[in-house]
């Protein structure tokens, strides 16, 4: 599912630059639920915003879904991101001035589904959630909890290889995150999603399938774990 060689990433710093990934190894399969964890300056955001095509690293093989990831231009970026990824992010980033349902169906409209298909596919996914009723609902009207519901279904609308979770439990009180976390683990086990999460937090990474370590730009553990099934009522 996904490959990573010999990652570099490097930004000038005045004169001199500075090495944010130091190669890098990395091999998840299909059906992996994973947790990369590290602490700030450990890399883990560059090494995110590679595997999400928002940056380039500089040396170093990454293939998707068995598609090299190489000199990808803007308009061949967003399509290869909109055919593979689905995004969940902390701050939730739905558009304010649109409801759930058109929330949802917004990366449907990138790929040119006509607007029925849309619709009919962003209610299937609400209803996936559990908010099939809050369709209609601005993001204003909607709790964190629900937000971030919305924001899975919009993830798993147009059907994506790979789920990355940009700290998706960050905003969230501890119950409702355990919720989430217990939705994202029965995408894993019952659907076979593959999920990439990106986290602090040892409680949500212990949650996962294995748990990957960065420290300075280089991998330091690499584990998988007996995984803890998410209580929302605990």
């Amino acid at each position: 599912m996904l490959k990573i060689q010999k990652l570099h990433k490097s930004y000038p710093i005045g004169e001199t630059s500075l090495h944010v990934l130091k190669g890098i190894d990395l091999s998840v399969e299909k059906g992996e639920m994973v947790a990369i964890m590290g602490s700030s300056g450990s890399g883990k955001s560059t090494f995110l915003n590679i595997i999400g095509m928002l940056d380039e690293a500089d040396d170093g093989e990454y293939i998707l879904d068995e598609v090299p990831i190489k000199n990808l231009n803007e308009k061949k970026a967003a399509i290869y991101r909109n055919k593979f990824l689905g995004f969940i992010f902390q701050s939730f980033n739905l558009i304010n001035y649109k409801n759930a349902l058109e929330n949802v169906s917004l990366p449907l409209y990138y790929q040119g589904i006509k607007r029925k298909e849309r619709q009919n596919t962003a209610k299937f996914y609400l209803e996936k959630v559990g908010l099939l009723d809050w369709a209609l609902h601005l993001p204003s009207e909607l709790s964190g909890g629900q937000k971030q519901r919305v924001a899975i279904a919009r993830a798993l609308a147009s059907n994506p290889k790979l789920i990355l979770a940009d700290e998706p439990t960050g905003a969230l009180d501890s119950n409702t995150s355990c919720d989430i976390m217990a939705f994202l683990q029965r995408l894993n086990t019952e659907e076979g999603k593959t999920i990439l999460i990106v986290t602090h937090e040892k409680d949500i990474a212990n949650m996962c399938k294995r748990i990957v370590r960065l420290k300075d730009g280089v991998i330091l553990e690499d584990k998988f774990i007996n995984q803890v099934i998410a209580n929302p009522n605990a």
